[in-house]
């Protein structure tokens, strides 16, 4: 079985190829396909071809068939055009070839009496049925005729003739009296095959007048008799014995012939006194066991589905105790035609090739003969395409004239085989029948199979992808079918996602997307528990179960396999059940069984009812231990053992365990001999040689067992050879010139007798022819010496004691010792895949230069500086990967970027590693760096800061540039535009000026290398105020704001401005209230009407509010609460309801956080902060916020 893989993980597509063999294309009967596509005509249904007919029905004769146009139906009667048109009788079935034929309102059977073939004919062809041949069913009367009574003696032979009347079909046959009673048969009267009635003697009580032969005709339900027999035994003194002779046959030999696969029934019926006994045997050969059967008291020997083999010649014997005879039959089988190879349908494209086979056997051989549409081929039109070639024919370049229906007739003397084969020659792109999107649903660690129905023609290849993108890869974790079915052996939870099928041919290409969902298997975490309750208490069983939470569980109770009772007192709650008021008849095994739509689990424990303990209560224990052990019958390998019961403490005693000490071998050990029903007080044991047998009884009720009796007596068995030869036989080499032959000894019991020793054996599997042999004794150990290295040896250990030896022991293969690999792998090669993975190559070691079991290969890996590879290996750390078995590739995941790698390979057997191959050196390409080590911000200003930073601890490559990304926050934490800024990569420090003061900032960093770019660090820093024109202290990472940072609410230039915006504000407010009281429209009228009462409308992004700041590490785009255009003024289509649709001319500065326009605006975004006041110190902008 091939090895199976578990693909990486990540978003890889898998492409899995399927390809099937032409000649298994079938045209699917899928209905929407067939709607557009044409097919030659196939028959699907027809009357047998021995079709015998109840005279008293109407005659039914089907014939149906499918095809693309639906075929046209014609018959042939007798071989000639039967005209159904002509006969008012006759009529067919719309849409099918069944002719009905109403003979019950008047006409006779016999006239349709015939044989009859259908032909179903479409424009790609004709296909025809069986020739059926059409007879009613006859069941004659006997013929009139006067019988004799019949007068004999005692003791004679007689025969009772039936001679029925020919029927059709043949009658049933059986004998009765005038109460349609059967007549009893045995060894000495019995019905033959043809239907007389055989006495082997005769009998006083034989003596009747009412012998009747009844002739059953199954098909017309209706039974014919003879008329009765008189037979009168005279009860004179019996004839006197006398040796068997055979009533039937005949003579000593005679011939039978049957056909191959049906019964073939032999018969001998002897007559003689007293009653002879029949046996069988088959000359020169054995009876097959499994196919024969006697019948008739063993006068009939049956063997069903016979074959070819079965000829030959079979002996019936008829014995008694004055002598017996025999009488050979010889059985040839001959056999109708039976097909070996029957011809399929062919569906071909224009262009292509194919063959169409009809291969059948028979004896004698049958004819191959061909027809086309219906036609001999011979007559046929001639195909520029077809070629015959006996039981084949062949089609080259096909075109779609070439389209027919093919018919092969294989014949003998004994019958025929007809099949229909069409050619269907068709252009059409790949189709795929399965439902788009199904959804499959696995539990894990089961089998998912995924569908992909398909058709086209040429046929079409089927590829499988797992997920949306990726490159083709193949793997033996799948199964491909040739039904396009994509099996998962073992679904895990990996293998869930999107599987897409394309199939393609050169017409076109068509795919199909399912899914898979692989769910958790349901579990018992808690199985009921084993209960004894007494009656009339409650007891309660649990059942905890745990399962995929997507799949709906449903937990059941069974009591016994079946239904829990209806009855009040069992209830289920969850995972409980609970019995309350516990009867006797409660008792038995409770079963939980947890169902969902995919899986099932189920545990059972039993409940026993003992009745309630009385007051007082009697004692019940375990039982007393037997007592009066005695031995009787003692033979060699077997001896009575009776003894007497101890008292059963009020508990009957349900069994007794017997054991046994060998006080020879193992003295104070005792083991299990047998165990017996508690109703027995003796036991036949059965025993083994050379061994000093004692024995013991305990008895074992409800409650437990009881202490063991005193030991019986000590018998001593007779020695004997070894039954058992020693286990676990192995041949191991410890060193390259020697055999370790180990073996399990035999113990002291198995030994059967003194003197136990072991016969070791052993030869070179290809080499000698004699074995090498020695005995030894208290041992499990042999080394053989001065062995080949590594050479295949044939191993066997007997055991042998002073009697004898065991029986021949099985033969085991070693090997001797190993020796290190003498050569190391060639040709390694080295493929990069990625900056932090190669794969390696290299060709196996030749199997003789292994010297022993090939365990993997090793791959020795380092990192090293170029041009310093041999002067620095001492002090080079090394990686190893072992890579099992005969594999000649692997990976080395985890390399670092940019560097330089040596490796070498080296094979590996049981004794260790061989020699290195040549050091092979690569460069990993480079890869995206590290985040910088560090990210400082200094000397913050009114308007700058300085930033300095430490490259990154892991270039992976040659730093290209390093990337700044920086934007400001507002008190309301939210983020203003983003700047973009690229530094060179020899920089460690940078200045940004322009900035806006007493204003956070959040920066992003991170370098580059040609692989791309870096992880990022982040860090945030403050602008500062400082009056007296000093600089503080240095922001460290991180920080708030800066330590002597000033309170521009005390700015006198901050007042006034503050003073102005309120009553500007003021102003605004009083008109609005004046306009509202008129009633006038205006937009903020519309707003307020929208939203009602906008004081309590939730604050939302799209409403204009404010957005919430988020301090994550990720770069994250700016909230639609912070579209500010670069120059820092309010566009209007930004706000329908802005100051500047008034007509004041007042840009978005107007104020500073929003807070007025927001009261009024459904649409108006939230602005950044302008970067002029402080994060955290108190300013008059909220107070003002506050106003409003």
């Amino acid at each position: 079985m091939p090895k199976k893989k578990r693909l990486p993980a990540g978003r890889v597509a898998l492409i899995l190829f399927l390809c099937q063999m032409i000649s298994a294309l079938e045209v699917p009967l899928d209905p929407k396909l067939l709607e557009d596509l044409v097919q030659p005509p196939t028959i699907t249904q027809q009357s047998p071809k021995d079709y015998i007919i109840d005279p008293r029905e109407n005659i039914v004769i089907q014939c149906e068939a499918k095809g693309k146009p639906p075929p046209s139906f014609s018959w042939t009667r007798n071989g000639t055009h039967f005209d159904i048109d002509k006969d008012p009788l006759v009529t067919m079935k719309p849409g099918s070839g069944t002719l009905t034929i109403n003979i019950m309102s008047e006409g006779k059977a016999e006239t349709y009496e015939g044989v009859y073939q259908c032909t179903a004919r479409n424009e790609r062809g004709a296909a025809i049925s069986n020739n059926i041949v059409v007879r009613p069913s006859r069941s004659p009367l006997w013929t009139k005729e006067k019988l004799e009574p019949i007068t004999l003696r005692n003791g004679q032979s007689l025969v009772l003739p039936c001679r029925p009347p020919l029927g059709l079909p043949p009658p049933i046959i059986f004998w009765m009296d005038n109460s349609f009673q059967r007549l009893p048969q045995s060894e000495r009267v019995s019905q033959g095959l043809n239907g007389d009635l055989y006495f082997s003697n005769v009998l006083p009580e034989d003596t009747r007048e009412d012998y009747i032969c009844y002739a059953r005709f199954n098909h017309t339900q209706t039974i014919q008799q003879k008329q009765p027999i008189s037979v009168k035994v005279i009860s004179a003194k019996p004839n006197r014995e006398r040796p068997p002779t055979f009533l039937t046959p005949e003579g000593n030999t005679s011939n039978k012939e049957e056909l191959r696969g049906n019964v073939l029934s032999l018969e001998c019926i002897a007559e003689g006194l007293p009653t002879p006994v029949i046996y069988w045997i088959k000359e020169d050969g054995t009876l097959p066991t499994n196919r024969t059967f006697y019948r008739n008291f063993k006068k009939t020997l049956q063997i069903i589905q016979v074959s070819e083999a079965d000829s030959g010649n079979y002996q019936c014997i008829a014995k008694n105790a004055l002598g017996a005879i025999h009488h050979t039959i010889s059985v040839t089988v001959k056999a109708a035609p039976y097909w070996i190879l029957a011809p399929q349908n062919l569906v071909l494209s224009p262009g292509e090739d194919g063959s169409l086979i009809c291969r059948a056997n028979g004896n004698p051989k049958p004819r191959i003969s061909w027809l086309s549409n219906g036609v001999p081929i011979e007559i046929a039109p001639d195909d520029p395409s077809r070629k015959i070639d006996g039981d084949t024919i062949i089609f080259s370049n096909v075109q779609e004239r070439s389209s027919a229906v093919y018919q092969c007739n294989a014949s003998n003397e004994y019958g025929y085989l007809l099949a229909n084969a069409f050619v269907n020659v068709l252009a059409e792109p790949p189709r795929i029948l399965t439902s788009a999107n199904t959804l499959y649903q696995v539990i894990a660690n089961r089998p998912a199979l995924l569908d992909c129905a398909f058709f086209g023609s040429p046929l079409p290849t089927i590829e499988w992808f797992k997920g949306a993108k990726g490159s083709a890869l193949r793997d033996d974790i799948y199964v491909l079918h040739e039904n396009g079915t994509l099996e998962i052996p073992v679904a895990q939870k990996d293998s869930t996602g999107t599987y897409t099928c394309v199939a393609r041919n050169k017409l076109g290409m068509a795919k199909n997307e399912v899914h898979l969902e692989i769910k958790d298997p349901t579990r018992i975490i808690k199985q009921p528990e084993y209960a004894v309750v007494q009656r009339g208490s409650t007891v309660s069983f649990e059942c905890k179960v745990k399962h995929d939470h997507t799949l709906t569980l449903t937990i059941t109770w069974l009591k016994d396999n079946g239904e829990l009772p209806s009855d009040g007192r069992f209830t289920v709650d969850k995972d409980h059940l609970e019995v309350a008021d516990v009867r006797d008849s409660d008792g038995g095994a409770y079963t939980c069984v947890a169902n969902t739509t995919l899986d099932m689990v189920s545990a059972s424990a039993v409940l026993s009812v003992v009745a309630p303990t009385p007051t007082p209560a009697p004692i019940y224990d375990v039982p007393n231990p037997p007592f009066d052990l005695e031995l009787t019958d003692q033979l060699d390998k077997s001896v009575q053992l009776s003894w007497t019961p101890g008292d059963d403490n009020n508990r009957p005693i349900t069994k007794f365990i017997i054991e046994y000490e060998d006080a020879m071998h193992e003295a104070g050990l005792w083991h299990h001999q047998t165990e017996v029903s508690g109703m027995q007080t003796t036991a036949q044991l059965k025993l083994s040689p050379y061994v000093n047998y004692s024995f013991r009884v305990m008895a074992v009720n409800s409650l437990g067992r009881s202490l063991p009796s005193e030991p019986s007596e000590q018998y001593l068995t007779k020695a004997a050879e070894p039954d058992t030869n020693p286990t676990a036989v192995e041949g191991l080499g410890s060193e390259p010139d020697n055999l370790v032959i180990t073996w399990k000894p035999l113990n002291g019991f198995e030994s059967n007798g003194p003197g136990l020793q072991y016969k070791v054996s052993w030869r070179q599997k290809d080499g000698d022819d004699e074995w090498a042999s020695v005995v030894v004794a208290n041992v499990s150990k042999y080394i053989v010496s001065g062995t080949p290295t590594f050479v295949p040896y044939l191993v066997k250990v007997q055991a042998l004691n002073d009697v004898g030896f065991a029986p021949e022991p099985a033969v085991v293969m070693g090997h001797s010792g190993e020796d290190l690999p003498m050569v190391a792998p060639g040709n390694v090669r080295v493929n990069v895949v990625n900056s932090t993975l190669a794969e390696v190559h290299w060709d196996p070691v030749p199997l003789k230069s292994i010297r022993g079991h090939l365990q993997g290969y090793r791959i020795y890996y380092w990192k090293a500086q170029e041009g310093s590879l041999k002067r620095n290996r001492r002090h080079i750390e090394k990686k190893i990967l072992t890579f099992q078995g005969s594999k000649t590739h692997g990976m080395l995941p985890g390399l670092e970027p940019f560097s330089h790698y040596a490796l070498n390979v080296r094979v590996v057997n049981g004794k260790g590693e061989g020699p290195a191959s040549p050091d092979r050196v690569f460069n990993t390409p480079e890869g995206v760096p590290s985040a910088p080590s560090s990210l400082k911000i200094i000397n913050p200003t009114l308007d700058s800061l300085t930033l300095e930073w430490d490259p990154p601890s892991r270039p992976n490559g040659i730093l290209t540039e390093y990337t700044l990304k920086y934007q400001p926050i507002n008190s309301t934490h939210e983020l203003g535009p983003l700047v973009d800024l690229k530094i060179p990569a020899n920089k460690t420090r940078w200045t940004l000026k322009n900035l806006n003061f007493s204003t956070r900032y959040k920066f992003y960093f991170y370098a580059q290398t040609a692989a791309g770019s870096g992880s990022q660090i982040t860090e945030e820093a403050v602008t500062t105020v400082d009056e007296a024109g000093i600089l503080p202290p240095d922001v460290g990472a991180g920080k708030a704001m800066a330590s002597r940072q000033v309170d521009i609410a005390t700015q006198g230039w901050f007042i006034g401005l503050m003073c102005a915006v309120a009553l500007l504000i003021l102003i605004l407010l009083i008109v609005c209230f004046i306009r509202r009281n008129k009633g006038g429209k205006y937009p903020v009228k519309e707003k307020e009407d929208a939203h009602a009462d906008p004081e309590i409308q939730p604050m939302k992004e799209d409403d204009g509010t404010f957005g919430e700041y988020s301090d994550a590490e990720d770069h994250k785009p700016l909230k639609k609460g912070s579209r500010t255009p670069s120059d820092r003024t309010v566009k209007k289509e930004d706000s329908d309801d802005s100051l500047v649709d008034y007509g004041e001319g007042v840009n978005g500065q107007f104020n500073e956080d929003g807070s007025f326009i927001g009261q009024y605006s459904g649409k108006k975004e939230k602005e950044p902060a302008e970067g002029n006041e402080s994060s955290e110190a108190p300013s008059p902008v909220n107070a003002m916020n506050s106003f409003v």
